[in-house]
């Protein structure tokens, strides 16, 4: 299996990335990859990681199980010293193929293999084994961290007033009432799946976000995505959520979903003849409501609390010209079809 590593500031971490991505790809339910990690890996990934000022998360350094796309990660050797390994396989005459950039010390890990890890070893006998035991009562105290974090976000999680959006999201409000630390704590649970966490200097991100002005629309841009504010609740998008929509599409046959690129599809059902398209908020939009008169889109918007970051791609239906349906809002609707959108996951 090949791989194609993407450039960046560590190619380490980038052919890390995209080994295991590949790995991902290709287990499936119930299968289980099995992946040679010592002992002395385990310490040099806690050594590495203290040096780049790890919390406690990190330095709990590599887990011996963990989910990996549809199966589990196993690493059924992260307490055995490479040296006993070793011998082993010299002991049963295995022959097996070293990879000549382990010796460039020009990598981190390899300079910490080669360069510091024998002076530590010379001075304590047992510091590869220390070290692991350490990232393990490190892993425990992770435990409990994700125990508190689950039981702070018990109540914060998922959408009341948008079910059929499927997209992460939390009560910002259960937040605040938690500690700093708990907040970050309860973040880092609930971001962990969702995106590589950020560094120390990366939370003023958060606090900006939190603390921005009720009417404004504060946005914290991570490696994977982004976390926008909105109303009182915390929206993560990424993937397609962060592309640009097309500006309007005709709809010709609409017995027929239509697919919109980046933003899923829409149905209508019920629909009587017409030139009918699908076209997104540009400014000035007016609706004709029965009873109302004309309304302004934006205000309507703003009654209905649409979240800012999905105004600019909601679906909007015009017939012969005119603006006469807002999806999965029925009260914003002039006709007697049901004009349904179904976002992109």
């Amino acid at each position: 299996m090949q791989v194609q590593v993407r450039p960046g500031a560590s190619l380490e971490q980038a052919a890390r990335e995209a080994r295991y991505a590949a790995f991902a790809s290709r287990l499936t339910d119930g299968e289980l990859l099995l992946t040679a990690q010592h002992r002395d890996d385990q310490a040099e990934t806690l050594l590495f990681r203290l040096m780049r000022g790890a919390g406690v998360r990190g330095l709990a350094a590599m887990p011996e199980s963990r989910a990996l796309g549809s199966g589990r990660l196993l690493r059924p050797l992260l307490m055995v010293a490479r040296s006993e390994l070793e011998n082993w396989a010299l002991e049963h005459q295995l022959q097996w193929v070293e990879d000549p950039s382990n010796q460039s010390i020009e990598h981190s890990r390899n300079f910490l293999r080669h360069q510091v890890m024998p002076v530590l070893e010379q001075r304590w006998p047992q510091a590869s084994g220390n070290m692991a035991r350490a990232a393990a009562h490190l892993g425990e105290a992770q435990s409990l961290l994700d125990e508190l974090a689950e039981m702070d976000l018990k109540d914060a999680q998922g959408s009341p007033e948008w079910p059929w959006l499927p997209l992460h999201s939390l009560d910002l409000s259960m937040l605040r009432a938690l500690s700093p630390a708990r907040q970050r704590n309860a973040l880092r649970h609930w971001l962990s799946p969702l995106t590589r966490l950020p560094d120390t200097d990366h939370w003023a991100g958060w606090q900006a976000l939190r603390d921005a002005a009720e009417a404004a629309t504060p946005c914290w841009r991570l490696a994977g995505g982004e976390l926008h504010r909105a109303g009182n609740r915390l929206w993560w998008l990424s993937g397609p959520w962060l592309e640009p929509v097309a500006g309007e599409l005709a709809w010709p046959d609409t017995a027929a979903a239509l697919s919109l690129p980046a933003n899923g599809s829409v149905s209508l059902e019920g629909a009587g003849p017409g030139a009918y398209r699908v076209a997104y908020r540009k400014g000035g939009e007016v609706m004709r409501l029965p009873g109302r008169g004309r309304r302004d889109l934006k205000r309507l918007f703003n009654e209905s609390a649409v979240p800012g970051f999905l105004r600019s791609r909601w679906p909007l239906l015009y017939c012969e010209g005119e603006l006469i349906a807002v999806a999965n809002l029925p009260y914003l609707n002039v006709t007697a079809a049901s004009f349904v959108w179904t976002p992109p996951a």
